[in-house]
């Protein structure tokens, strides 16, 4: 029998939603590969192809995204909170582009440069819990944008059944990361419907070496409703395109699983 070894995140606090653990950073390429199917990322590297400017990806992760739009020659820059997110990222990339991803919060980023694009996929701005932070982060980004930019990002819909019931250790991906040596990720989520807040506890456990490892790591993400989202972006200086219902900019509808966001600076 394998040894059983739990991987130490004691240096992580127990909901500290700004920096993921070593441990999810390295398989988080793999697993979403798997349970994304890719649309929003065409959506967002299509935006990218019509801009002629700098582009920012604000929470670029492990450059899912970011490594693809830089191969087809966009002008894309970087940034991202997690420092064990960006070292992924940084070793995908030829050291020559490596002044192009930053460890920075895009609540009180100066980059010192202006964009005519910028976007934050994958729900990154679901982290943001405090209106005050989503504000901040509005605000910033308006600040890096340039006359007629565009800021897009993306949030999902709230699903009924996850917020009354939530996620009981749901095997959500389970393969081999390299031959013959097996991963799995189980998800638990409770709600707090009152602050509209999801407490979710990924749950890893990968062979290696071996041995059994487990890592363990909890995080909070804020959800967000259509009217809610409207508001917000009325709060700050930013003109609201249009909020569609899916990847294809098509309208919301009952069948919507996402929120995508379109904001413009028109000064």
């Amino acid at each position: 029998m394998a040894e059983h070894c739990y991987y130490d995140v004691s240096n992580i606090k127990k909901y500290d939603k700004d920096e993921y653990p070593d441990f999810f950073a390295r398989f988080y390429d793999l697993i979403y590969e798997h349970i994304d199917i890719g649309i929003e990322s065409e959506m967002y590297l299509k935006k990218i192809a019509s801009v002629k400017g700098k582009i920012l990806e604000a929470g670029a992760g492990t450059g899912r995204l970011f490594c693809e739009a830089l191969k087809r020659g966009a002008d894309i820059y970087g940034l991202d909170i997690s420092s064990s997110m960006i070292n992924v990222l940084r070793k995908k990339l030829d050291e020559k582009y490596h002044n192009r991803v930053l460890l920075k919060d895009m609540r009180d980023m100066n980059l010192g440069v202006t964009f005519d694009l910028i976007i934050s996929p994958f729900r990154v701005f679901s982290h943001l819990l405090e209106i005050s932070d989503q504000i901040k982060a509005l605000e910033c980004i308006y600040k890096h944008l340039n006359p007629a930019g565009i800021f897009m990002f993306d949030v999902f819909v709230p699903d009924l059944n996850l917020l009354l019931n939530g996620l009981d250790n749901f095997v959500d991906f389970e393969g081999e990361y390299e031959p013959g040596q097996k991963i799995r990720r189980i998800s638990s989520t409770r709600v707090d419907l009152m602050e509209q807040i999801t407490y979710y506890n990924a749950k890893f456990e990968w062979e290696e070496n071996g041995k059994l490892y487990t890592g363990e790591w909890d995080t909070r993400l804020r959800y967000f409703f259509r009217y809610e989202l409207e508001n917000l972006i009325a709060r700050t200086p930013f003109r609201l395109i249009g909020i569609y219902g899916d990847f294809e900019g098509g309208p919301i509808n009952k069948n919507s699983k996402n929120f995508i966001i379109e904001c413009k600076k028109d000064f």
